[in-house]
C-alpha cells in the first residue's frame, strides 16, 4: 500500500481561516522543495485554486456524498505514491454535515489538525481542543494550530491550557493576509493579484512557530481507478475557461481526457470565438459580473446557436446555463443582453438560492454533482428532468433543447463517464 505524511486541517466552524492555514502549509512544505497535494472536502471549486498555485500542483476534492467513496480512495492512493505530504482542508466545522470532514478523516486514517480561532479567548481555547479531540471516539486526531494570536503572551497562554498530550502545530498572528471573498466565496486564485506574496508571509509566520517537519505517514489502500471506454476518441470538446467561467473540477477534466476527448479552452470574456470543436462545454462561474464583455461577444452566441441548431452536443452548469437566457439581471437591477439560446432571464438575488448534493437520472444515465446558486432562472421551458437531493427531494430544473442540456447542477464526470461520452458524444 502507497504511504505518505497526511493531515487533514479542520475547525469547530466555519470562517476560522481553514483555507488561508491549508495554503500556506502547503506553500511552506513546497518551499522546502517538497511534493505537496491538497485535497478539498466537499465540491468547492474556489478554495482548490489557491491551493493549486500554493502547492504548484492540481487540488481535487473528496466529498464522500458526491464522489463517493471508491473515487476517493484511489485518489488518495495515488496522491500519496507521488508526493511527500498530503494536506486535506475540511469543509465547515469538523464534525457538520452527512458526510462531514471528520468521517473523511475516521474513513482513511488522516489525522486531524484543528485549526481554532483564538483571537477572542485565552484558556477556553483547551477545552475547545479537548472537545474536538474527544468527541468522537476512534477519531485520529494529531493536535490543534492557533490562528489570530495577539502576541507571544498570548501564544505561550493557548499552549498551557491544552490536555497533557495534545499535538502543538504553532500558531498565526492576527494579520490583514487572510484571502478576498466575494458572494460565491474566496475570490479565484487569477483574480487575487499579490497571492504570491501574501501566502509567501503566511508561510514565514508558520515558520517562525511551527516545525517543518512532516507528519507521521498514513497508508493508503490501493484502489484500481474505474475503466473508462475513450467513448470521445479524437472529438474536439471547447470548454470556456476564464474568470467568467472558472468552476470547473481538475477531475472533470480528467475524466474528459480518459474518454479520449481534445480539450480546447476559450475566452468569452476576452472575445475569444468558438473553437471547431464537436461539443461544447460551459461551466459555472459569475458571468453576471463580466455581463458587459460577455453581451458585446455576439458572435460567440451566434456561433452557439448554430452549433446547436446543427445537432451538436452543448453542456451549460449554473452560471453557463444563465448566460444561455436571453437576459441577465444582475444584483444591482442592471439587465444585461445575454445568449437567447433558451427563453427567459436569470435575476441575481441577495441571499443564497439553493446549496447541496443533487443527483441527475438524464437519458444517457445517473450523475452525482452540485449546486450552490445566488441567481434564479425564470423561463416558460418545462424541464427535461428535476435533480434529486440526496433525501429524495426534487431539486434543479434540466432543461433540453435538441442536443443542449442545461441546468443550476455542477455535474461531477467522473460519477459516470459513459453517461458524459453519451451526453458529449455523436
Amino acid at each position: 500500500m502507497p504511504s505518505c505524511p497526511a493531515l487533514l486541517i479542520a475547525a469547530p466552524a466555519s470562517g476560522q481561516g481553514k483555507t488561508t492555514v491549508t495554503a500556506a502549509l502547503a506553500r511552506l512544505h513546497a518551499r522546502q522543495g517538497r511534493r505537496v497535494t491538497v485535497f478539498k472536502c466537499g465540491p468547492d471549486f474556489l478554495d482548490p485554486q489557491i491551493h493549486a498555485f500554493a502547492s504548484g500542483r492540481p487540488c481535487q476534492n473528496l466529498d464522500l456524498g458526491m464522489c463517493g467513496e471508491a473515487d476517493a480512495q484511489w485518489r488518495l492512493a495515488r496522491a500519496a505514491a507521488d508526493s511527500d505530504l498530503i494536506l486535506v482542508e475540511g469543509v465547515m466545522g469538523l464534525f457538520d454535515g452527512t458526510p462531514s470532514a471528520a468521517d473523511i478523516a475516521q474513513r482513511f486514517g488522516i489525522p486531524v489538525m484543528a485549526l481554532i480561532d483564538a483571537g477572542a479567548m485565552a484558556q477556553t481555547f483547551g477545552a475547545v481542543a479537548h472537545g474536538l479531540a474527544t468527541y468522537r471516539p476512534g477519531l485520529p486526531f494529531a493536535g490543534v494550530l492557533a490562528n489570530r494570536v495577539g502576541s507571544a503572551r498570548h501564544t505561550e497562554m493557548l499552549r498551557d491550557s491544552l490536555s497533557p498530550g495534545m499535538g502543538w502545530f504553532g500558531a498565526l498572528p492576527k494579520s490583514g493576509d487572510s484571502l478576498p471573498e466575494r458572494h460565491l466565496g474566496l475570490l479565484q486564485a487569477a483574480e487575487i493579484t499579490d497571492l504570491a506574496a501574501r501566502l509567501d508571509k503566511l508561510a514565514d509566520a508558520l515558520a517562525a512557530s511551527a516545525s517543518v517537519d512532516l507528519p507521521p505517514a498514513v497508508e493508503f489502500a490501493e484502489e484500481p481507478p474505474q475503466a473508462v471506454e475513450a467513448r470521445l476518441a479524437g472529438r474536439r470538446i471547447a470548454i470556456a475557461r476564464d474568470a467568467a467561467y472558472g468552476f470547473i473540477y481538475p477531475a472533470n477534466l480528467e475524466t474528459l481526457k480518459d474518454l479520449g476527448a481534445e480539450l480546447h479552452f476559450f475566452s468569452p470574456v476576452a472575445g475569444d470565438p468558438l473553437p471547431d470543436c464537436d461539443a461544447v462545454w460551459l461551466p459555472g462561474g459569475y458571468p453576471e459580473l463580466h455581463a458587459a464583455a460577455l453581451s458585446a461577444n455576439q458572435p460567440l452566441w451566434t456561433a452557439l446557436l448554430a452549433h446547436v441548431d446543427a445537432g451538436k452536443p452543448l453542456l451549460a452548469e449554473c452560471g453557463g446555463m444563465m448566460s444561455l437566457f436571453e437576459e441577465v439581471v444582475d444584483k444591482t437591477g442592471q439587465s444585461h443582453r445575454f445568449a437567447g439560446l433558451l427563453p427567459g432571464r436569470s435575476v441575481m438575488q441577495q441571499r443564497l438560492a439553493a446549496l447541496g448534493t443533487q443527483f441527475v437520472e438524464l437519458p444517457e444515465g445517473r450523475l452525482a454533482g452540485h449546486t450552490f446558486h445566488y441567481s434564479k432562472s425564470e423561463t416558460p421551458l418545462n424541464p427535461l428532468v428535476r435533480s434529486m437531493t440526496p433525501d429524495g427531494r426534487a431539486g434543479e430544473a434540466v432543461f433540453r433543447r435538441q442536443r443542449l442540456t442545461a441546468s443550476y447542477v455542477h455535474l461531477y464526470f467522473p460519477s459516470n463517464p459513459a453517461a458524459i461520452g453519451e451526453l458529449l458524444g455523436p
